[in-house]
């Protein structure tokens, strides 16, 4: 997977005591940088305290403006990658630089600068880097008869990004970033392990969440839950209060085996969920199940198998709120990925999707966008940390795809326990949804909202710099949760030590269940 384009960086020579300040370099960059295949759109100072808004980006992104907390220079380009695709980069450097570089990652299809993720990187002083992941807006609708699109997708956005990233980082500054990391969630947290997988040279540090990791596997498996659902006029579909139901009767079953009985479970291995406790009496007419919504709710709590009965995904885990998979509507991205990727036919309908879909899916598999590598023996050599975290609440990758993977590296590598922690633990965030939220001690630092302090004992971003740089690797991750889930109540309602897979915690029975030092990692 060599790059198509050259993307080497070089530095015109500026004039002695030609830039006499940051902003005066910052609005000079796009004279002194020549980046061969790329249009620098412009580069501007952003002084801190300013609300950035995004005119142009596309209204699925959801992203319309930023607040930006520092002083950086704000540099946006366009990237040729082909004939026929190329990838949106923007760099954002603070003038008060610790030194390291970042590269963030994308979500669901990608196509969106992941702006928050930029401004929590800067605000903590490191240059940074983001990509549209090759087009604009969560659609699908780009890869359609354009192989040079989703090759940007799979891979070479994230590739350019540290290329050129690196680079005029060390063009603005005079002088070579002293640390590379990694951040991203969902999709974004499979870039991260691509690129330990595949380009281990690249970061030193990555922090993966709840990663779209067994591409081909999860995208099939989103769309198979329509064939269980059905859609709403479906005299079987479940609807959003009999699902809050059912939420309440996994909790009724399984809450208690971690030894506190508070909404949360902290070890769904441990629940083997019995759906027909909730079967109608005879005289019921609602809040119960029929014997054909057993099936379904069973259908959907199991692994799903292939036709040769291999396991191809593993089972949602329970405890999940309702979500877009049990809307009885397509999953977006199923549909386009299928419609618009694998199949090239837009008429491809996902009411229709079979075992047959998902063998072409696997059998296509571009630029091997499934990340499933388990050696990452070259990125342990390089010195790369991994510090990998899902949530156990998470509705929209089962966390138990998390789980199967670490202990694939430790099949690939053969490796124990202790020699995985010397450069990658998992974390499981109990009450955690997809990648943030949810009833569990959630505040870990992963986002710039999600933030309750900077200890690297409760922030990952701090704990892989301080792992990277100190050689000090996280035991545990210290949650927040805070009174109404928001931060700006300012009132924590408990905290939570979330532990390294594959310590459970579990309460002692005597402590405040609202303190971390009442729970141990067993």
């Amino acid at each position: 997977m060599q790059l198509p384009l050259a993307l080497g960086v070089s530095v015109l020579q500026a004039t002695q005591g030609a830039i006499c300040s940051w902003a005066d370099h910052c609005a000079n960059l796009a004279e002194i940088l020549t980046t061969p295949n790329t249009t620098i759109r412009f580069a501007q100072e952003i002084r801190a305290g300013t609300t950035v808004t995004f005119p142009e980006n596309h209204s699925s992104c959801g992203r319309t403006e930023q607040t930006v907390h520092v002083d950086i220079c704000r540099v946006a380009m366009v990237v040729k990658t082909s004939p026929t695709s190329s990838v949106d980069l923007e760099a954002w450097l603070p003038f008060d630089w610790t030194g390291r570089f970042l590269s963030s990652g994308n979500g669901g299809l990608g196509g969106c600068i992941l702006y928050e993720d930029l401004s929590h990187a800067v605000t903590n002083g490191f240059a940074a880097v983001g990509t549209n992941g090759g087009h604009d807006g969560l659609s699908g609708r780009a890869f359609y008869l354009n192989p040079g699109t989703i090759e940007d997708f799979a891979y070479r956005s994230v590739r350019i990004s540290v290329a050129i990233g690196k680079d005029i980082t060390e063009a603005f500054y005079g002088k070579r970033y002293k640390k590379s990391y990694f951040l991203g969630c969902s999709y974004g947290g499979s870039q991260g392990l691509k690129s330990a997988q595949d380009f281990p040279g690249d970061f030193d540090g990555i922090v993966v969440g709840a990663p779209a990791i067994a591409f081909n596997e999860l995208t099939y498996w989103r769309g198979r839950f329509l064939t269980i659902t059905g859609t709403p006029d479906d005299s079987g579909f479940i609807s959003a209060e009999l699902w809050s139901k059912i939420q309440e009767d996994v909790l009724e079953q399984c809450d208690y085996l971690d030894g506190s009985m508070d909404g949360i479970i902290e070890d769904p291995n441990l629940c083997q969920y019995r759906p027909e406790a909730l079967i109608c009496d005879k005289d019921e007419d609602e809040a119960c199940l029929t014997g054909d919504q057993v099936k379904r709710v069973r259908a959907i709590f199991s692994p799903l198998y292939g036709t040769d009965g291999s396991l191809i995904y593993p089972r949602l885990q329970p405890g999940v709120s309702n979500g877009p998979l049990f809307s009885g509507k397509p999953f977006p991205y199923t549909t386009d990925w299928f419609r618009y990727a694998v199949h090239n036919d837009l008429n491809w309908d996902p009411q229709t999707i079979s075992s047959k879909d998902y063998e072409v899916a696997a059998q296509f598999n571009p630029f091997n966008i499934n990340t499933w590598n388990g050696n990452l023996s070259e990125a342990r050599n390089h010195g790369t940390k991994i510090l990998h975290y899902h949530g156990l609440q998470d509705a929209k990758i089962s966390s138990e795809i998390s789980m199967m993977y670490y202990d694939h590296v430790a099949r690939t590598m053969r490796l124990r326990t202790d020699a995985m922690d010397e450069f990658y633990r998992y974390f499981r965030i109990s009450g955690m949804n997809h990648c943030q939220g949810g009833p569990g001690a959630t505040f870990i630092g992963n986002y710039e909202y999600n933030v309750h302090n900077n200890d690297p004992e409760s922030n990952v971003l701090a704990a892989i710099v301080r792992w990277v740089e100190k050689g000090i690797a996280p035991e545990s991750i210290l949650g927040t949760a805070y009174m109404d889930g928001s931060k700006s109540s300012g009132k924590i309602a408990f905290q939570r030590r979330h532990c390294r897979y594959p310590l459970r915690n579990e309460y002692d029975g005597m402590g405040d269940p609202t303190g971390p030092d009442s729970w141990n990692c067993v």
